[in-house]
């Protein structure tokens, strides 16, 4: 099972992949443990990807693109993996193709969680966080019994920075502008399937163990 997982920010996509993880038993990959893998074990790539990162600049995509391949290959991939943050441009996407074709793999599906824009900046906006230990409540969908205290250790509740409805509507539209062409190249080569992000956690995540033993 090679599934590629999509979707934007605040639809769910680390907790539905931790459900493909305990439901199929293979790993969770993302760029950025992919990154700091690499980083660690000291790698040539990792070398050339952490000089970038110190820098503050971008990972060249040959440098991305190596760093995938490396870990594709490793034995615990085998069963198969659910792969997170990349592809995110349309040569990416092909470069992805290729790394597969050269494993003797493809790609068995692409799942996007889609939620709408509103209901995704409702989520944001009304979310909280403890100081203290770190506990997520919302305003309105999991609301604390007293306002703005935590209900485990009563710490004070914050709203993050880029929980704010104007970061959310920026992020959103960056991530709407770089998806719809991979939407677009997926849907030709036939593995792309939606899944509503709107549901209930455990729905969304029947909805998709469904479509990947469907």
């Amino acid at each position: 099972m090679h599934i590629l997982l999509m979707g934007p920010p605040g639809a769910g996509k680390g907790t539905q992949a931790a459900n493909l993880v305990k439901e199929f038993d293979i790993p969770h990959i993302s760029t950025g443990d992919m990154f700091r893998a690499a980083v660690k074990e000291g790698t040539e790539l990792g070398k050339q990807a952490k000089a970038c990162m110190d820098a503050g600049k971008l990972v060249p995509d040959e440098v991305t693109i190596g760093i995938v391949k490396e870990r594709l290959a490793k034995p615990d991939c085998k069963k198969g993996f659910i792969l997170d943050g990349f592809p995110r441009t349309v040569e990416q996407a092909d470069a992805l193709t290729g790394i597969l074709k050269d494993l003797g793999l493809s790609l068995s599906c692409v799942l996007n969680i889609n939620v709408p824009a509103a209901d995704l900046i409702e989520r944001a906006v009304g979310r909280r966080i403890c100081k203290t230990c770190g506990a997520t409540y919302h305003v309105k969908f999991n609301p604390p019994r007293r306002e703005a205290v935590c209900d485990t250790c009563s710490g004070d509740l914050f709203q993050r920075a880029d929980d704010s409805e104007e970061t959310m509507k920026n992020r959103l539209s960056v991530y709407e502008a770089q998806t719809k062409p991979l939407i677009d190249y997926y849907e030709k080569a036939g593995v792309y399937r939606e899944i509503d992000g709107r549901q209930a956690i455990d729905k969304v995540k029947a909805d998709m163990i469904k479509v990947l033993k469907g």
